[in-house]
């Protein structure tokens, strides 16, 4: 549907720079999916460039943000944040996710320390929906991190590159516009599902003054802007982000039932992204056959891997996969 959209409106002229009828169009769709009437709406390419702007308009120069150790603009972004002039600031990771407890003290600890004025000021807080591990904030620990950083007066940041997994993973107590509700930025990702590229980020109380500037400043800005715009209205139309983010999810579920046969130890997420310990044999066996990715080593011998299913995962595919555990 959103290549057939792209294909349908690509003789129609268009203003650019996000000013086009489409982006328009996406933005009241997304308005109303988030239920939130007022909300700044801006269409960027992909996740680490917005990142890295979103969290540059949110922080004065002398600030940094606040992230678990494992966080995406920590671990897989090349520096991008610390390259705009801000520090990421870690605490402690737990299955991917951040305490609320641990980023309360740390923020006390902070402001009780008589030479805070010589430390990067924590400006912001930033976490993933889903997390770089697969797992999934509780409603209830995101409402304690966000009254932290309510209590604090600095801004929760949510990057949600894998958005729809999240929502569409059993036993999520979070909607979109619950989610909205609390937190002052979040992007709805495009890129990782179903989109050619795209992200789509949400103030739900307005920009930063001059964000338009500012994304323009960091390479940002599409002129052609009506390729976001035309996927993200393709995606918000009929349900279809969480009917793909739904798919996915479900060929993992049926992909994790097929590592747990095999007798593989398999890390709990109920999202698209599937963790699996693999001995450097049954890597290298299962690796000529299909493809995934290798995350981390355990120990000499072993390494967790990531596989990872999307709108396009078939029942071909899996059984591919099927035939290929038989083998190890």
């Amino acid at each position: 549907m959103v290549l057939q959209h792209l294909v349908e409106t690509n003789n129609f002229q268009s203003a650019s720079y996000g000013y086009d009828q489409w982006s328009e169009q996406a933005r009241e769709k997304i308005r109303e999916a988030c239920q939130c009437p007022d909300a700044d709406i801006y269409f960027l390419v992909g996740g680490t460039q917005t990142n890295a702007t979103v969290i540059d308009a949110m922080l004065r120069s002398y600030e940094g943000v606040v992230a678990a150790t494992t966080a995406h603009i920590n671990v897989h972004e090349s520096g991008a944040v610390e390259a705009s002039g801000h520090k990421v600031i870690t605490l402690p990771t737990h299955e991917g996710k951040m305490l609320p407890d641990e980023l309360a003290d740390y923020l006390k600890t902070f402001h009780a320390d008589p030479t805070w004025e010589h430390m990067v000021f924590p400006g912001m807080v930033y976490i993933t929906f889903p997390t770089e591990l697969g797992t999934v904030y509780r409603s209830t620990e995101i409402e304690q991190i966000y009254a932290i950083c309510q209590h604090h007066h600095i801004p929760l940041f949510i990057d949600g590159a894998r958005l729809g997994y999240g929502l569409a993973a059993e036993g999520c107590d979070i909607t979109l516009p619950w989610l909205v509700g609390h937190c002052d930025a979040l992007y709805i990702g495009g890129t990782k599902v179903g989109a050619l590229c795209g992200e789509a980020v949400v103030f739900p109380k307005g920009a930063p003054k001059g964000f338009f500037t500012i994304v323009k400043r960091h390479g940002a800005l599409l002129a052609k802007s009506r390729l976001a715009g035309v996927q993200f209205d393709a995606l918000f139309t009929d349900g279809l982000y969480l009917s793909i983010a739904r798919h996915a999810v479900e060929k993992a579920m049926q992909l994790r039932r097929l590592f747990v046969e095999a007798g593989l130890e398999v890390k709990e997420s109920p999202t698209n992204q599937q963790f699996v310990v693999l001995t450097n044999q049954q890597l290298q066996t299962l690796m000529s056959k299909v493809l995934f990715e290798t995350w981390e080593p355990v120990d000499a011998d072993r390494t967790l891997c990531r596989f990872v299913t999307s709108w396009a995962t078939t029942e071909e595919d899996l059984a591919v996969l099927a035939d290929a555990l038989q083998s190890l």
